[in-house]
């Protein structure tokens, strides 16, 4: 049962406050962005109610949220999964356990918590069961299906939420709640070995600038292909031994092929372009495996069938991680083996935000200051 503030309990000012099962003081509103309508006004919000977790669910202060390309999926409604409407988007949250249901166990009030795409799923599914909690028919989606991180308190499924170190910098580690362990899972589902050939499209975003991180710490080798100045300079900061602008070159199968001796082993995918995958089923390694991550709405993945068997390739799906590889995404980073390349604003900023991701404009990730 949730209990009353006690600080607050006999002071005029309670009526400001939620009763809840903290020691904090939580404000019944906040500040948030909100979409009414799928394409319809970001409208940001000084008066938004502060959400009250139930039994299996915390309450976290969210200090910052990264902005994903899903959230501009979200807001446009493109996919065909209907969002939630009004929604609050955003997934990428991280900040601070202030309120917790009765029948959570595995948090404790002030401790670092990330609220994740994945909020919740029976797990008792066959899905649930084998670790592809994303797969499970009940799964709760943070920012699609439920309130995300874009305010500045939000829920989360305990059993699902991120445990964070804390002292950890959590404008850094917001982005590695989508981003990192998503194409951490990308890496491992394309069961690419160390010392091979991996190329990853969009390498110079915020899932690729990840990608080229992990993949290196892997053992692997990274090949980046996106366009620009600036996102070539990113990504071999970051690791990556080959960038290909992939509107400078001819004959870009040619020029990936020469420069992997053979063509890449594994092909990420985490640029949100069909053209993209289909000309790498031309130029990945025979016997290769193709890991598809990003999304491009209504697109189709296309590949020659004479070519994909006479060179036995694999195109693979890769969703988001589970419990498991939340955790080891989580300790790469913990242990200094990626980092995130961020642009932090305030979360007033969004549309913004979303304008520079519509036009590819977006080096590396923006994460928004929920104060601001």
């Amino acid at each position: 049962m949730l209990r009353t503030i006690s600080r607050l309990a006999s002071s005029p000012a309670r009526r400001n406050f939620i009763r809840l099962n903290s020691t904090f003081v939580v404000p019944r509103t906040q500040k948030a962005i909100v979409f009414e309508k799928n394409n319809g006004p970001l409208l940001y919000k000084t008066d938004w109610p502060v959400p009250t977790p139930a039994a299996d669910e915390i309450l976290v202060n969210v200090k910052y949220s990264g902005v994903c390309h899903t959230d501009l999926h979200a807001w446009h409604g493109d996919w065909p999964l209907p969002t939630k409407l009004p929604l609050v988007g955003g997934h990428e949250g991280a900040g601070v356990v202030v309120a917790r249901g009765s029948a959570v166990t595995n948090f404790e009030l002030g401790d670092y918590a990330g609220i994740k795409w994945l909020n919740g799923s029976c797990l008792s599914c066959e899905f649930c069961l084998k670790g592809a909690e994303s797969s499970c028919s009940d799964a709760i989606l943070t920012g699609y299906t439920h309130d995300g991180t874009f305010q500045e308190y939000a829920t989360a499924k305990a059993i699902h939420a991120a445990k964070i170190p804390k002292q950890t910098d959590l404008a850094q580690i917001a982005p590695i709640l989508c981003a990192g362990i998503t194409v951490y899972k990308a890496l491992k589902t394309s069961t690419a070995t160390p010392g091979q050939w991996v190329a990853i499209t969009g390498a110079g975003g915020g899932l690729g600038s990840l990608a080229i991180q992990y993949a290196k710490a892997m053992g692997l080798r990274p090949i980046a292909i996106d366009t620009g100045a600036a996102k070539a300079e990113l990504c071999k900061s970051l690791g990556a031994e080959v960038f290909i602008d992939f509107k400078a070159t001819s004959d870009l199968s040619a020029e990936i092929k020469q420069a992997t001796h053979g063509g890449p082993h594994a092909v990420i995918h985490v640029a949100v372009s069909e053209a993209a995958i289909e000309v790498s089923t031309d130029y990945v390694r025979p016997t290769g495996t193709i890991v598809l991550v990003g999304m491009p709405a209504g697109a189709v993945a296309r590949s020659s069938v004479f070519n994909h068997v006479v060179k036995a390739i694999d195109i693979k799906g890769s969703y988001v991680g589970n419990r498991e590889d939340t955790v080891e995404a989580l300790d790469f980073f913990s242990r200094g083996l990626v980092s995130s390349p961020i642009n932090i604003v305030g979360l007033s900023e969004l549309a913004s935000v979303y304008e520079k991701m519509e036009k590819g404009e977006i080096v590396g990730r923006y994460v928004l200051d929920t104060t601001c």
